[in-house]
């Protein structure tokens, strides 16, 4: 079991949020400013549990400019058994695209995951920020789209003094995207995406375990109940189970959970 390695891979997964659907910018507008707010059973993100299986309350808003320019900032509680010393996730980002005919369009964009307070020496390693930037691409054709992220900083904290034999910059993850509308209030989500990390553990778990890399797949049903708002089934699953599968918790090492594997979550999600 490692207590300092494993959980510093949970800013990678499957995410239910930022907001599921954003709204589009009315065709005759300069810009559209949107929001959303939301409450989840637990905080996916790329297949892995940000909150130790707990509930999160989420919120944040858009700006959509018709040259095809936009940006935001969300923001949700996350757990300090994850990120040491932090119990607040807020993200910012921005991308340009632009469509390139009525079925393909294209996107490039910058995300940041900033972690206020969350530091590993609060769990009395080394000093190291969990705050992590996102250089990426995306290319969409009518329901299906293609991305990729590549680390621009060290991924969430791993490199070296955390237990690592490199530094983590580089690290990328792929992920397919399907949306398919089944009727005007229901729509499914389908996902799978693959972590490359650019390391690995310097000293393997007691399992023989040293490779942070794994796939997740997850599915996402949505019923529109109302025009503002929305209700969701999601399940995902990560594989990996010899790496994720006992997961030490910074505040207390006995406290171990996968938190990968098989899981669920409902979401309630208003957008204004």
């Amino acid at each position: 079991m490692n207590t300092t390695g494993i959980a510093l891979l949970l800013g990678t997964g499957f995410v239910v949020c930022p907001a599921i659907a954003r709204a589009q910018a009315d065709a005759d507008a300069a810009y559209s400013i949107t929001g959303n707010v939301a409450v989840v059973s637990d905080y996916l993100y790329r297949g892995l549990t940000n909150t130790w299986g707990g509930p999160a309350v989420q919120g944040g808003g858009d700006l959509t400019m018709k040259n095809g320019f936009a940006a935001g900032i969300w923001a949700s509680n996350t757990s300090d058994k994850i990120y040491a010393g932090a119990s607040v996730e807020v993200d910012l980002y921005a991308s340009f695209g632009t469509q390139l005919n009525d079925d393909w369009s294209w996107r490039v964009g910058v995300y940041s995951y900033l972690y206020p307070d969350g530091n590993l020496d609060a769990a009395g390693l080394p000093s190291r920020s969990f705050n992590t930037t996102e250089a990426n691409a995306a290319l969409t054709w009518k329901w299906l789209t293609l991305k990729y992220s590549s680390a621009l900083s060290d991924y969430f904290a791993i490199d070296t003094e955390s237990g690592y034999r490199s530094d983590s910059r580089g690290t990328g993850y792929v992920q397919l995207d399907a949306t398919l509308p089944l009727n005007p209030q229901w729509s499914l989500a389908l996902h799978v995406g693959h972590l490359d990390v650019r390391t690995k553990l310097a000293t393997p778990l007691a399992n023989g375990a040293d490779d942070p890399d794994y796939t997740d797949f997850g599915a996402l049903l949505k019923y529109q109940f109302a025009t503002q708002w929305s209700a969701s089934f999601v399940a995902t699953y990560a594989n990996n189970n010899s790496f994720y599968g006992d997961t030490a918790s910074f505040t207390n090492p006995t406290d171990t959970r996968n938190i990968g594997g098989t899981r669920g979550a409902v979401l309630l999600q208003g957008t204004f």
